[in-house]
């Protein structure tokens, strides 16, 4: 029979104290090895950011001229290299390391989103009558900090119609035919809609089917059959786009926001 030696709280904190430690949680981190900061491999980035260059150049050909891009290198440099050069310099890369995803990866999915924001406002400018000026999304500050940037990487804008009634628009942009929104979206959505009557509109890029969908976040129903479980996701819970909000094809004319019949 084993003796019973008595094992006390003490004892854990003494025996953590020889090994060199004096707090419990750089404990975990030195075993876990997550005291070490992976090494981004920007060779991999070099290439990733070839394919940025190359997905822009192919959305280019396809869509109709009222909404290309007249100077694409310009276009590439300013949304591409730039916004690359200002993270790399911040050291914002190592550190994004969400869903324990390398980090280059977290960049490239990432700039995508931000991309397709930028290269379509011109569309937006179209669909809600407004000068193209007047969109604004993510400033270089929000690239630097890794804070801000965590909070800002899917920017929303905020646009007044001819009413002077303001609507939130949240762009979204999907690369695999599978489209949905977050349940925190709606959430947020009805919350800012209850505090301040703002309107939230989400505008979902379908890249992989060319097409795009407009859908009011405030007015989803929390009883309606399109919130799934999506277990590609950790089980999350979101809401599928079905097919009838997409109503505008990438390769035709922008529709106008007035023409769209939500109902």
């Amino acid at each position: 029979m084993l003796k019973q030696i008595e094992i006390t709280v003490e004892y854990f904190r003494q025996y953590r104290q020889k090994l060199g430690f004096s707090n419990q949680a750089d404990v975990k981190n030195f075993f876990g090895a997550k005291d070490i900061t992976p090494t981004v491999d920007f060779n991999y980035i070099d290439l990733l950011n070839k394919r940025l260059y190359e997905i822009v150049g192919r959305l280019n050909e396809v869509v109709v001229d009222e909404i290309k891009i007249n100077n694409l290198n310009s276009f590439r440099k300013q949304n591409i290299d730039r916004v690359f050069d200002i993270m790399k310099k911040g050291n914002i890369l190592p550190k994004l390391n969400n869903q324990r995803r390398r980090p280059e990866q977290v960049y490239f999915s990432w700039i995508q989103g931000y991309i397709i924001s930028n290269y379509f406002s011109k569309a937006i400018s179209i669909i809600f009558g407004v000068d193209v000026s007047a969109i604004s999304l993510i400033g270089d500050d929000d690239l630097r900090n890794i804070k801000t940037f965590k909070r800002t990487a899917k920017a929303d804008l905020e646009i007044t119609l001819d009413k002077k009634e303001k609507v939130i628009i949240e762009m979204q942009s999907g690369f695999t035919g599978t489209n949905d929104i977050k349940q925190h979206k709606v959430i947020e959505a009805k919350k800012i809609f209850n505090e301040t009557g703002k309107r939230t509109l989400a505008i979902h890029f379908d890249l992989y089917n060319g097409q795009v969908a407009f859908i009011k976040l405030d007015e989803i129903e929390d009883g309606s059959v399109n919130w799934i479980t999506r277990q590609q996701m950790e089980g999350q819970t979101v809401f599928n786009i079905d097919q009838n909000y997409f109503v505008w094809k990438i390769t035709e004319k922008p529709i106008k926001y007035k023409d769209i019949k939500f109902d």
